[in-house]
């Protein structure tokens, strides 16, 4: 009886701890530029580094300046930990935005920005007007793409699915082997 319980007790501890890693979101570890810098001249590409490999398709970075004019340049690339895009020529001088949305290792959406601040205008000043649709309303997520890769990945809501599953088996075996064992170990 007691050999059964240890190894149910050791079952569950070792599911439990399968659990914990899948549930940990991806942390931005730094930034170049680094939140809060102060910069001459603008960056030619932004890059955040992350605790953990980003899943690819579902990453995006925007560059807002201060007054609301986008300045990212092309599309959003991940390699491994990093995600990165390119900038075109900042315009004027001021605190931008550089914010991310990626979809983490477990299959979450992790979002965040970090800031930094052109010192003096740079050269994007007179060629670079504002947007008007793209500083009025940013672009949403495409969901599809997110929706697509958690299903093909199969998602951290499939792994909280089986651990259920799994202890739902276990505690039916230790039920069944405390009644068996219960009418046995009498003696007549």
């Amino acid at each position: 009886m007691r050999r059964l319980l240890t190894v149910l007790l050791f079952a569950c501890a070792a599911l439990l701890g399968v659990a914990t890693p899948a549930q940990a979101h991806n942390v931005l570890i730094g930034s170049d530029p680094q939140d809060g810098a102060r910069l001459a001249t603008g960056p030619g590409k932004i890059t955040f580094t992350f605790d953990q490999p980003v899943r690819q398709g579902f990453a995006q970075i925007s560059v807002t300046g201060p007054d609301g004019t986008r300045w990212e340049d092309g599309k959003t690339t991940v390699d491994k930990h990093k995600v990165s895009i390119g900038v075109k020529p900042l315009g004027p001088a001021g605190q931008y935005v550089a914010g991310y949305r990626i979809l983490s290792s477990d299959g979450h959406p992790v979002a965040g920005k970090v800031t930094f601040t052109l010192t003096a205008a740079g050269s994007g000043t007179a060629s670079q007007p504002a947007p008007a649709s793209s500083a009025a309303a940013p672009q949403a997520p495409d969901l599809s793409a997110q929706a697509a890769e958690a299903a093909q990945n199969g998602g951290a809501g499939m792994a909280v699915l089986w651990i259920a599953g799994a202890l739902v088996v276990l505690g039916g075996a230790t039920v069944v082997a405390l009644r068996r064992t219960g009418g046995q170990g009498t003696p007549g």
